[in-house]
């Protein structure tokens, strides 16, 4: 027996109460609340994946596309804030590097798409608080900002350069978005993949033999420390995914570096 539209309709109404306080809530603290819980986490992050692939072509993101329909993106960033410290201590280390690679980068294509269109990532936020420093990540029930995520938690934790390539400000100077999640089980292999595929990225990284002259990324630069700490120089670093040619004449040494444009220009498609 189909019960009464009404009962139905009170049935709905009574599911959406108890419902409701389950959803992400800001406060005025810059907290928020959350009654979801992280048991189950997916720790291959398949909805991501999802979105990733549905909206990039060639490291370039469909901005306008993902902003008319953000459901699944939200879902997602949803289900990273329901993650409560206490579960996140006691992943391993891959599974928790992965997680905040995969928060940093939906949060940034969330933060474009709330100011879509817009030329570029700096045009958000002001010069004292530009788009780095916005409250805009919730994690472990409060609201944080994309530094506090790489500069706090990912770099100085895991002590990865390869971050570098893995991370996306949503730029065309960054290295590409990946068409999939970052995924604990393939971490590794996934950051490998990142870090060759832009250093043999001939318009950002390249060797000029004639001109004894090593050119890269204004990231080698920026973040000079995390490559020397981990290698001994930046070169170290570098020469391992370069083409073997290459490679050799940046082992041989006596090149001087000349860092490269970096296109701020929004890695749009």
């Amino acid at each position: 027996m189909i019960p009464p539209r009404s009962l139905i309709s009170a049935a709905i109404a009574l599911l959406a109460a108890f419902l409701l306080p389950a959803c992400s809530q800001a406060e005025s603290d810059g907290s928020y609340k959350t009654a979801a819980s992280s048991e189950g986490f997916d720790h291959a992050h398949q909805v991501f994946t999802q979105v990733l692939s549905a909206h990039i072509r060639k490291g370039k993101v469909d901005y306008a596309a993902l902003k008319k329909k953000p459901g699944a993106l939200n879902a997602y960033l949803d289900t990273l804030a329901a993650v409560s410290k206490k579960d996140y201590d006691r992943w391993s280390k891959q599974e928790q590097m992965a997680f905040l690679i995969n928060l940093y980068n939906a949060s940034t294509l969330k933060l474009i798409i709330d100011h879509y269109p817009v030329k570029s990532i700096k045009d958000i936020g002001s010069i004292i608080k530009g788009p780095w420093k916005q409250e805009v990540v919730r994690l472990f029930g409060k609201i944080e900002t994309l530094d506090h995520v790489e500069h706090d938690l990912l770099r100085p934790k895991f002590n990865d350069p390869r971050v570098h390539f893995a991370v996306n400000c949503a730029s065309i100077g960054c290295p590409d978005l990946r068409t999939e999640a970052f995924q604990a089980s393939r971490l590794d292999a996934q950051l490998e993949e990142q870090t060759r595929s832009f250093l043999r990225d001939h318009s950002r990284n390249r060797v000029d033999a004639k001109n004894k002259t090593l050119h890269l990324s204004l990231i080698f630069k920026w973040f000079k420390e995390d490559f020397v700490k981990k290698s001994g120089s930046v070169e170290k670093f570098v020469a391992p995914y370069f083409e073997v040619a290459d490679r050799t004449i940046i082992q041989r040494g006596g090149l001087g570096v000349n860092h490269t444009d970096y296109d701020w220009y929004l890695n749009k498609q």
